[in-house]
């Protein structure tokens, strides 16, 4: 049974989300600020975070970037009454993984949970599987049906992280920071440069797309026959 964490101010909204959370079998714990929130994730285990941005002592935005910094698998959902495309973006590139703006759907907030949990259990593994593409972090290569490829590094683990997490927006930002570290020091765009390279590698593979979020990112979208 997974564990949420939900970090807010409003205890309305506290009650409303854990007891839809419950109801759908979580385990839940709550905390009123993001202070409360870093407290309780050093001391409990947590799989999936919850949290606003307007919080006292410590707020959502510093949350985010702790958590991230120490667990850079760890799924966060941002909640929260604003919805500012500026916002959005700002979430992304501090780590979060999802985005939700009140008022808000107590029912898709849980369906968004089970995806995030899903998304998460698959990019832990060392296979990831999707049509007739197999990524083996292994042995770093790439199974197309019956042949096989070995990438570059850089460029697998770009391909692993995006299909890791289908539908997941990442930021340049966070592909530089998880792919080629915090201490990079080059040229922001070279992810367009390995992003490119991959699509040419994989044009006439069906089974997956990587797709341009305007202003945001990118992520990969697997196609369904």
């Amino acid at each position: 049974m997974a564990t949420i964490l939900v970090a807010d101010d409003d205890a309305n909204i506290r009650e409303l989300v854990c007891l839809f959370l419950r109801n759908d079998g979580f385990d839940t714990v709550e905390a009123v600020d993001g202070h409360q929130a870093l407290t309780l994730y050093k001391e409990r285990s947590i799989d999936l975070v919850v949290l606003d941005i307007m919080m006292p002592i410590m707020d959502g935005w510093a949350l985010c970037r702790e958590l991230r910094q120490m667990n850079a698998d760890l799924p966060l959902l941002m909640l929260t009454a604003r919805g500012e495309t500026w916002e959005k973006v700002k979430g992304f590139e501090l780590g979060t993984d999802d985005y939700l703006t009140k008022p808000f759907d107590p029912l898709e907030l849980t369906v968004r949970v089970k995806a995030l949990l899903k998304r998460y259990k698959i990019g832990s593994t060392h296979m990831i599987q999707f049509g007739d593409v197999t990524l083996d972090r292994q042995s770093y290569k790439v199974i197309l049906g019956t042949e096989s490829l070995t990438l570059p590094l850089k460029e697998f683990e770009l391909l692993y992280k995006l299909a890791g997490t289908p539908g997941q927006v990442y930021t340049r930002e966070q592909l530089i920071d998880q792919i080629w570290g915090l201490d990079y020091t080059g040229d922001d765009r070279t992810v367009d440069v390995h992003i490119k390279r991959l699509r040419e590698r994989f044009a006439t593979t069906p089974d997956f797309q990587i797709e341009t979020v305007r202003g945001l990112g990118y992520r990969l979208e697997v196609k369904h026959d």
